[in-house]
């Protein structure tokens, strides 16, 4: 797989007992931009994005990849096809510096078999670097994330999806606990994230930043997608209306 893959999502359904989060959802995204998946609570977003990173297996329907069909029985099997997620909770470890939460539980070794030792020095470097190259306002690779502020423990986050994503990055309600200056910084940095090549889904209640990020917006409305228009040709104000049926979609 490579980062030039499309995502298709065809009639997945999902449900729980006699709750039916997912009724056929379908979309697709395209490679080397930011979608953006919007709807209101109990739409049906976050069982899809769980479907996406194995937290969930669709009761029907399929995942395409570059045309290629994926069962995800686990996060690791979403993870294997180079699919890394951003969730609100961030899962930093605040005890540990920022090298050590970009790899946590990837750790890479040196030496032989029976004499395995870490390979600190290779993986601060390498988080070092990619932070550079991000731009990322983080005050260095060593500093315990219980020291950074909310934006940099949000852009340490997508950082280490960047590292680890082949394929597609998903952000879940990225900038939803931070102010407007934080905001602005973490948004530079997923339209870093893009221009350097990667794919990004970003699921968001916050309209205008859908506006400013995504090409894509796909509208979720009783646990189906029903319909999705390019963000350039749609304002706030309609996608307020399409999410909840008071406006006809936008093509």
């Amino acid at each position: 797989m490579t980062t030039n893959d499309k995502i298709v999502i065809d009639d997945v359904q999902k449900s729980f007992g006699n709750v039916h989060a997912l009724k056929g959802a379908s979309l697709t995204i395209r490679p080397g931009e930011v979608t953006a998946i919007v709807g209101d609570n109990g739409a049906g977003k976050s069982t899809l994005v769980k479907c996406l990173t194995g937290l969930y297996t669709p009761d029907s329907g399929e995942i395409r990849i570059d045309g290629e069909p994926v069962r995800f029985t686990s996060p690791r099997d979403a993870r294997d096809k180079g699919i890394e997620t951003v969730y609100q909770d961030l899962a930093l470890s605040d005890q540990l510096t920022v090298w050590q939460n970009m790899y946590m539980d990837r750790e890479l070794v040196r030496g032989i078999p029976g004499f395995r030792f870490l390979a600190r020095k290779r993986m601060k470097d390498h988080a070092a670097e990619l932070v550079s190259q991000l731009a990322v306002n983080v005050p260095g690779v060593n500093r315990p994330v219980k020291r950074l502020s909310g934006g940099q423990r949000q852009a340490v986050a997508i950082a280490r999806g960047v590292m680890w994503a082949k394929n597609m990055i998903i952000l879940d309600e990225p900038t939803a606990a931070l102010g407007l200056n934080e905001t602005a910084q973490v948004e530079d940095l997923i339209r870093r994230v893009v221009a350097g090549g990667k794919t990004v889904l970003v699921v968001s209640h916050n309209f205008e930043q859908v506006k400013r990020l995504s090409q894509q917006v796909w509208v979720m409305r009783g646990g189906r997608v029903v319909g999705g228009t390019r963000t350039e040709n749609v304002s706030g104000e309609q996608l307020v209306g399409m999410v909840t049926g008071a406006v006809s979609m936008v093509e």
